[in-house]
């Protein structure tokens, strides 16, 4: 017989790193007889960093590497406090911010992210005028950047800083400040389970903790990297394994149990608030998740009631050595090298090759079940939190937890948990006859949905859980005479379907208490700029500004742009208007108003749409809406809302449809909001398109008709019927309220029945089909005399 040999495996270590970070997994590999490898062959990838996408596409249950896609949601500081921020509203909404779920999500400081939240920063300052602050990179490590700010007002504009409140009561070991190094392995995602190591350590400060001492990093900072170039302390880093540290908690009379229990729920918590994010990116990436997990370096800080905070999350903490040998570093080596074995244990890396088996799929319960305690039995150190021995703890944390999610819990518990019952969350939703679109009134975003999406949809908000609305349409095809589905197929749909509305804020989890149709996003802080230069009067909707111009060529531009809207103005009467300028950068041009930054990076091309883009927005008011498209006014004096995408510039589409219907095409117009409607033309131009026609613009048109752009590239004529939701999707980007906010509900649904009394047509732009005979003939049409819908219902600009 023939003597059988496994295969040589090999590791491949990767990323910007010390040998010294490398150190036990090349340790514990070698001793299992793998080999080094490479960027091309490799079995288990050790990468410090993130390693490039086509590595990804490349994992397997064979090939593990030790990233996820995704991961930034937790290991960026500023992303890790959107992912917390973002649970905790969600949470806040669905069952009350007083409610016990919601108190257990108190362990994060409100932190800033610079430039976007610099004005709520200085606001909050403001009123909390004894509240600190600190300042941080949003992506660095080892204490890169980070200080205590005396004063607020020093934070800086550029991007990629967060500042975050400042924990003033932190508990001391010897009078020093420390932090709690935990270790958290996620080792699934789908479903996910995660891991806390039982070991870690406190990392003191060099130097006895001084709340006035904002200064001084060796009081204020943990970090072993900033501490060791302490060259007053005796001890410049000193780590204190949790076995003693836990132990000195207990001499000092303090429940270590309880605090301990408060850390796993902190873990768990902060890694669901991510999970979305990692699954939706992992599977954009195309990465197999069954061959990729993620080790962290989760730091907490223990205040002196004994609460713990999370600070950060570290993505491939150091497993170098940071601590001299009397002063930890012998634990610190131990703990860490136990750490990467146990690790490799319970992900089966270090034994033979995995079975490879396709049929293991998400929806196969007893294989979910047989994985984890497999995956558990070999653990170590480990302590699993996820999947928890009480599921109803942390599944209603989810926005939907998986199929896979609840049938792990399914087993494990040995009963079927409840299934998640979801309510609408931010959205509108549009009917017409049997089609569906939702409307996301929180971030503006409108979506289409098939005929198999809007009957889960609908099922859904009538109160039906997932499986059970797999089961009703697998009953219903039965009852039509179709072939009856494939039964797991149809149940994965459903549950994919309704993830993705739910990580799009359109449903959640049903709670306790009702959830608001929208909520308030604030705008972007912008920067000041001055300039001086020749101002001119740019006078609009009886509004008049200085417009201050210091280059030629953008001067000639607008001028010929605007014609007719600019005149000559005296420094004295310019300094009584309100200021528009436009500057010379590097980059460009920057249009600016009254100091602040509206648009930069501007080509010349550019330059004029932003101006008009910003005059626009200037005609919107409290009732009455502003729609930022073309109009185009037959000699008969009837008006064409024409809707073409964001960003295009036509101009010799837009030239043939003025010459062929003999009218005016300008840009903007005004709707009231309540009442009869006023349909007012803005009058402004559009950029290389001539005005056109011997017929002037009325201040009033009467609408009888929308031309959009087509979406599709069906087959049909020049000029096709399109309808309302279609017409609705392409207007709602265009419409502009006061505040600049998303629409409300009701104003969508008002814009929704006024399109339905028009003429819908779709073409594409881009042809020569806005000359055609149909284009003409339809533009005829609509110039006889007739009735145009009224606006149905009284409705308000979203503010």
């Amino acid at each position: 017989m023939t003597e059988q040999h496994s295969p040589t495996r090999h590791f491949w270590l990767g990323g910007k790193r010390a040998a010294e970070q490398d150190r036990f997994f090349r340790e514990a590999l070698e001793a299992l007889g793998w080999q080094p490898g490479d960027e091309t062959h490799w079995d288990a990838g050790w990468i410090t960093g993130m390693p490039d996408a086509e590595q990804f596409r490349r994992v397997s249950p064979q090939r593990r590497l030790n990233h996820f896609p995704g991961n930034a949601a937790l290991t960026v500081k500023s992303r890790l406090h959107d992912s917390l921020a973002t649970l905790r509203e969600r949470i806040h909404e669905s069952h009350g911010a007083d409610s016990e779920l919601a108190a257990r999500l108190a362990f994060f400081p409100r932190a800033y992210v610079m430039p976007h939240d610099y004005h709520a920063l200085q606001e909050a300052a403001l009123a909390n005028p004894g509240q600190r602050w600190i300042l941080k990179p949003t992506n660095a490590s080892k204490g890169k950047g980070i200080r205590v700010l005396r004063d607020v007002a020093e934070v800086p504009l550029a991007p990629d800083w967060l500042v975050q409140e400042y924990l003033a009561n932190p508990h001391t070991i010897r009078g020093h400040k420390y932090v709690l190094r935990l270790y958290v392995l996620i080792s699934a995602i789908e479903p996910l389970r995660v891991y806390l190591y039982r070991q870690g350590f406190a990392k003191l400060a060099s130097e006895p903790w001084d709340p006035e001492d904002a200064d001084n990093p060796y009081s204020q900072l943990t970090n072993p990297d900033i501490n060791a170039l302490n060259t007053r302390a005796e001890v410049p880093v000193e780590f204190i394994d949790l076995d003693r540290y836990r132990q000195w908690l207990r001499d000092q009379g303090h429940d270590d149990g309880r605090l301990f229990a408060r850390i796993q729920d902190l873990v768990a918590l902060t890694v669901i608030s991510a999970v979305d994010a990692i699954r939706q990116r992992t599977a954009r990436v195309g990465a197999d998740p069954r061959g990729c997990y993620e080790l962290l370096g989760l730091d907490c800080l223990v205040d002196d009631t004994l609460k713990p905070w999370i600070l950060e999350c570290n993505l491939s903490p150091s497993l170098g050595i940071c601590a001299g040998p009397e002063s930890g570093g012998r634990i610190e080596e131990a703990v860490k090298g136990g750490l990467v074995r146990d690790m490799i244990s319970l992900l089966g890396i270090g034994g033979a090759a995995p079975p490879s088996d396709e049929s293991s799929a998400a929806d196969d319960g007893a294989h979910l079940v047989a994985e984890a305690e497999a995956e558990l039995a070999r653990a170590g150190d480990f302590q699993r939190l996820l999947p928890a021995a009480e599921p109803s703890r942390y599944l209603p944390y989810f926005s939907l937890p998986g199929l896979a999610d609840c049938l792990l819990a399914d087993g494990l518990a040995r009963h079927a948990v409840p299934r998640p019952v979801l309510q609408r969350r931010h959205v509108a939703e549009l009917l017409d006859d049997d089609q569906l679109a939702l409307y996301a009134t929180h971030s503006g975003r409108y979506y289409r949905s098939n005929d198999s999406a809007a009957l889960i949809w609908l099922l859904a908000t009538e109160g039906l859980d997932p499986d059970a609305i797999a089961l009703e349409l697998a009953r219903a095809a039965v009852t039509d005479g179709d072939t009856p589905p494939d039964h797991a197929a149809l149940r994965r749909d459903v549950w994919t379907t309704l993830a993705r509305w739910c990580r799009a804020g359109l449903l959640c989890q049903q709670g306790d208490r009702a959830v608001p149709s929208s909520s308030t996003v604030a705008g972007e802080s912008p920067s000041t700029v001055t300039s001086s230069g020749r101002a001119m009067q740019l006078a609009f909707d009886a509004k008049r500004w200085a417009l201050y111009l210091d280059s030629a060529p953008a001067d000639a531009r607008l001028s010929a742009l605007l014609e007719g809207r600019l005149a000559p103005l005296s420094d004295e009467a310019a300094s009584r208007l309100p200021r528009l300028e436009v500057l010379r950068d590097p980059a460009g041009y920057t249009l600016a108003a009254d100091g602040e930054v509206l648009a930069s990076r501007l080509t010349l091309a550019q330059l004029g749409p932003a101006l008009l883009a910003h005059l626009v927005r200037q005609a919107a008011t409290a009732d009455r809406l502003v729609i930022d498209a073309g109009l185009l006014v037959t000699p008969r004096g009837s008006g064409v809302l024409c809707l073409f995408p964001a960003g295009e510039q036509p101009g010799a589409a837009w030239q043939r449809l003025v010459s062929r219907s003999g009218g005016v095409l300008t840009r903007g117009l005004r709707l009231a909001m309540a009442g009869a409607p006023r349909v007012e033309s803005l009058g402004l131009p559009m950029p290389d398109v001539a005005v056109g026609g011997p017929v002037g613009v009325p201040e009033v048109v009467e609408i009888r008709g929308v031309l959009c752009a087509r979406l599709d590239e069906s087959p049909g004529g020049a000029l096709e019927p399109s309808s309302r939701l279609d017409v609705l999707g392409a207007l709602l980007p265009c419409c502009v309220s006061a505040t600049g906010a998303p629409l409300d509900a009701h104003t969508v649904t008002a814009l929704g029945e006024w399109l339905s009394g028009l003429d819908r047509h779709s073409v594409s732009p881009g042809e020569e089909v806005l000359s055609s005979t149909a284009v003409s003939a339809w533009l005829d049409m609509l110039g006889e005399p007739g009735t145009v819908a009224s606006w149905s219902g009284a409705a308000t600009a979203n503010g």
